[in-house]
Protein backbone atom coordinates (compact mmCIF):
# COMPACT_ATOMS: atom_id res chain seq x y z
CA UNK A 1 0.00 0.00 0.00
CA UNK A 2 1.31 3.18 -1.14
CA UNK A 3 -0.07 7.02 -0.48
CA UNK A 4 -1.37 6.56 -3.85
CA UNK A 5 -3.29 4.46 -2.92
CA UNK A 6 -5.24 6.39 0.14
CA UNK A 7 -8.28 7.68 -1.54
CA UNK A 8 -9.35 4.03 -2.86
CA UNK A 9 -8.55 2.91 0.89
CA UNK A 10 -10.64 5.30 2.53
CA UNK A 11 -13.30 4.73 0.25
CA UNK A 12 -13.19 0.98 0.61
CA UNK A 13 -12.80 1.85 5.18
CA UNK A 14 -15.98 4.29 4.54
CA UNK A 15 -18.43 1.30 3.15
CA UNK A 16 -16.96 -0.91 6.14
CA UNK A 17 -17.59 2.20 8.44
CA UNK A 18 -21.31 1.98 6.83
CA UNK A 19 -21.71 -1.96 7.25
CA UNK A 20 -22.18 -0.78 11.56
CA UNK A 21 -20.12 -4.17 11.90
CA UNK A 22 -16.52 -3.74 10.67
CA UNK A 23 -15.53 -1.12 13.09
CA UNK A 24 -16.60 1.50 16.21
CA UNK A 25 -15.16 4.55 13.59
CA UNK A 26 -17.65 6.33 12.48
CA UNK A 27 -15.33 8.27 9.98
CA UNK A 28 -12.04 7.78 8.09
CA UNK A 29 -9.00 9.35 9.24
CA UNK A 30 -6.59 11.36 6.86
CA UNK A 31 -3.63 9.41 5.63
CA UNK A 32 -1.11 11.33 8.06
CA UNK A 33 -3.38 9.81 10.95
CA UNK A 34 -3.72 6.55 9.55
CA UNK A 35 0.05 5.98 8.29
CA UNK A 36 1.11 7.03 11.75
CA UNK A 37 -0.58 4.15 13.63
CA UNK A 38 -0.34 1.25 11.11
CA UNK A 39 2.96 -0.84 10.44
CA UNK A 40 4.76 0.89 7.26
CA UNK A 41 5.92 -2.72 6.09
CA UNK A 42 3.21 -4.72 6.68
CA UNK A 43 0.11 -2.84 4.45
CA UNK A 44 -1.49 -4.47 1.52
CA UNK A 45 -3.88 -3.80 -1.48
CA UNK A 46 -5.29 -6.37 -3.77
CA UNK A 47 -5.97 -4.70 -6.62
CA UNK A 48 -8.21 -6.24 -9.74
CA UNK A 49 -8.40 -5.26 -13.33
CA UNK A 50 -6.62 -1.54 -12.25
CA UNK A 51 -8.94 -1.40 -8.68
CA UNK A 52 -8.62 -1.53 -5.27
CA UNK A 53 -10.79 -4.34 -4.37
CA UNK A 54 -9.51 -4.46 -1.09
CA UNK A 55 -6.93 -3.72 1.59
CA UNK A 56 -5.04 -5.35 5.03
CA UNK A 57 -3.02 -3.45 7.70
CA UNK A 58 -1.39 -4.52 10.80
CA UNK A 59 -1.33 -2.24 13.75
CA UNK A 60 1.06 -2.48 17.07
CA UNK A 61 -1.12 -3.18 20.12
CA UNK A 62 1.63 -1.44 22.28
CA UNK A 63 4.88 0.13 22.20
CA UNK A 64 6.40 -1.70 25.27
CA UNK A 65 9.65 -3.70 23.68
CA UNK A 66 7.77 -7.15 25.19
CA UNK A 67 4.81 -6.49 22.93
CA UNK A 68 6.80 -6.08 19.66
CA UNK A 69 5.51 -8.86 18.19
CA UNK A 70 1.89 -8.63 19.28
CA UNK A 71 -0.19 -6.79 16.32
CA UNK A 72 -4.09 -5.59 15.60
CA UNK A 73 -5.32 -6.87 12.42
CA UNK A 74 -7.60 -4.60 9.59
CA UNK A 75 -9.11 -6.03 6.66
CA UNK A 76 -11.70 -4.59 4.19
CA UNK A 77 -13.07 -5.79 1.50
CA UNK A 78 -14.46 -3.37 -1.50
CA UNK A 79 -18.53 -4.54 -1.23
CA UNK A 80 -18.28 -5.50 -5.35
CA UNK A 81 -15.22 -8.20 -4.58
CA UNK A 82 -16.48 -9.30 -1.34
CA UNK A 83 -16.95 -13.17 -1.03
CA UNK A 84 -14.70 -13.55 -3.75
CA UNK A 85 -11.78 -14.62 -2.13
CA UNK A 86 -10.02 -10.76 -1.81
CA UNK A 87 -10.06 -11.36 2.10
CA UNK A 88 -8.52 -14.72 2.45
CA UNK A 89 -5.57 -13.52 -0.15
CA UNK A 90 -4.98 -10.07 1.82
CA UNK A 91 -4.92 -12.44 5.37
CA UNK A 92 -2.94 -15.08 4.00
CA UNK A 93 -0.12 -12.32 2.68
CA UNK A 94 -0.34 -10.20 6.04
CA UNK A 95 0.04 -13.56 8.07
CA UNK A 96 3.58 -14.66 5.77
CA UNK A 97 5.06 -11.50 5.67
CA UNK A 98 3.94 -11.00 9.87
CA UNK A 99 6.57 -13.94 10.21
CA UNK A 100 8.64 -12.98 8.04
CA UNK A 101 8.89 -9.63 10.01
CA UNK A 102 8.78 -11.57 13.50
CA UNK A 103 5.53 -10.96 14.58
CA UNK A 104 4.01 -13.98 16.46
CA UNK A 105 0.61 -13.00 17.81
CA UNK A 106 -2.21 -11.22 15.16
CA UNK A 107 -5.11 -10.05 17.19
CA UNK A 108 -8.81 -8.84 15.60
CA UNK A 109 -11.48 -7.59 17.51
CA UNK A 110 -15.02 -8.84 15.49
CA UNK A 111 -18.35 -8.05 16.14
CA UNK A 112 -20.37 -11.13 16.49
CA UNK A 113 -22.60 -10.16 13.89
CA UNK A 114 -19.65 -10.20 10.98
CA UNK A 115 -19.90 -13.35 10.13
CA UNK A 116 -17.88 -12.95 6.82
CA UNK A 117 -14.84 -11.44 9.06
CA UNK A 118 -15.10 -14.00 12.39
CA UNK A 119 -14.94 -17.16 9.37
CA UNK A 120 -11.99 -15.87 7.05
CA UNK A 121 -10.20 -15.66 10.55
CA UNK A 122 -11.16 -19.23 11.58
CA UNK A 123 -10.29 -20.83 8.20
CA UNK A 124 -6.51 -18.98 8.31
CA UNK A 125 -6.06 -20.41 11.75
CA UNK A 126 -7.18 -17.60 14.35
CA UNK A 127 -8.82 -19.04 17.31
CA UNK A 128 -11.35 -17.16 20.00
CA UNK A 129 -9.91 -16.15 22.77
CA UNK A 130 -12.49 -14.36 24.36
CA UNK A 131 -15.81 -12.47 24.19
CA UNK A 132 -15.21 -8.83 25.10
CA UNK A 133 -19.20 -7.85 26.35
CA UNK A 134 -20.09 -4.19 26.22
CA UNK A 135 -17.05 -3.06 25.09
CA UNK A 136 -17.82 0.28 23.35
CA UNK A 137 -21.15 2.25 22.49
CA UNK A 138 -21.87 3.17 18.85
CA UNK A 139 -24.93 5.06 18.30
CA UNK A 140 -25.48 4.98 21.87
CA UNK A 141 -25.96 1.09 21.93
CA UNK A 142 -23.48 -1.11 23.96
CA UNK A 143 -21.29 -3.25 21.62
CA UNK A 144 -19.50 -6.58 22.23
CA UNK A 145 -16.84 -7.79 20.08
CA UNK A 146 -15.44 -11.45 19.58
CA UNK A 147 -11.58 -11.14 20.01
CA UNK A 148 -9.47 -13.73 17.75
CA UNK A 149 -6.07 -14.44 17.84
CA UNK A 150 -3.63 -16.11 15.86
CA UNK A 151 0.03 -17.29 16.88
CA UNK A 152 2.69 -18.36 15.09
CA UNK A 153 4.21 -21.64 14.31
CA UNK A 154 7.34 -20.33 12.58
CA UNK A 155 8.27 -16.99 15.10
CA UNK A 156 8.53 -16.17 18.02
CA UNK A 157 8.84 -19.91 19.47
CA UNK A 158 11.64 -19.80 21.50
Amino acid sequence: MLPIHWEDVRAIYLQGIATKHATFQTEAPSWEEWDKSHLSKLRYVAVIGGEVAGWAALTAVSGRCVYAGVTEVSVYIHEGYRSKGVGTALLQKLIAESEANNIWTLQSGIFPENIASITLHETLGFRTIGYREKIGKMDGIWRDTVLMERRSKITGQD
